[in-house]
């Protein structure tokens, strides 16, 4: 399993950002500087046991060395229009980021979710918008089974990003504020994440 996602120039990069020598990242771990050498070469790979020590000694997290990606926090500002979203196949958790990162749940690492336009999707799928004195009454008309549903509805902001969860038996329908709202995403457990224009003059013909 490791060498699906742990690779030797993962291993290597990792080292010289910390201006590590093998002998040293060897000595950090308690492993030989030959066994860095045969990891970073391609000849071998490290015990799913040495992870956590290894993972710590490069200054990043395991799921950042499973990924094979280095998260970098520059602390530059949140751009919710860089946000991403992700879904846990197994649990259903939910999980909002305001960019790219590596997200992990229930063991497994979560790609992020691409947005159909909801304009091409099936009537099933279709998003209807009102406005209802100060707030945006949206519904959906799907059925909310437990093995087919709309998992959530979210509204995008300049500013944020607001989640409303649905579950099975229920009806697929939320309320919004209206300020600020740019676009509203909706996930279907079967066919995936939907993007609207926040438009309010009933069923959308939307982007």
């Amino acid at each position: 399993m490791t060498n699906q996602y742990i690779t030797g120039s993962m291993i290597k990069r990792l080292r010289e950002h910390r201006k590590l020598t093998q002998l040293e990242l060897a000595e950090k771990i308690n492993v030989t500087d030959k066994a860095v050498s045969k990891w970073e070469t391609g000849r071998g790979y490290p015990d799913i046991s040495l992870l956590e020590s290894l993972a710590g000694a490069l200054g990043v997290s395991v799921i950042e060395l499973f990924s094979g990606e280095y998260v970098v926090n520059t602390n530059r500002a949140s751009n919710m229009l860089r946000f991403r979203l992700y879904v846990c196949p197994v649990c259903g958790n939910i999980i909002q980021s305001t960019g790219e990162a590596v997200v992990s749940c229930c063991g497994i690492t979560l790609p992020p979710l691409e947005a159909e336009p909801a304009g091409e999707a099936d009537p099933s799928h279709r998003i209807r918008i009102e406005r209802v004195e100060d707030e945006l009454y949206v519904t959906i008309a799907h059925e909310m089974s437990r093995e087919h549903s709309i998992s959530f509805i979210a509204a995008s902001r300049a500013d944020g990003f607001e989640i409303r969860k649905l579950y099975p038996e229920g009806n697929a329908e939320s309320r919004f504020k209206i300020d600020g709202t740019q676009y509203f995403y909706y996930y279907c457990n079967r066919h995936g994440l939907f993007k609207a224009c926040c438009q309010f003059k009933g069923t959308l013909p939307l982007t």
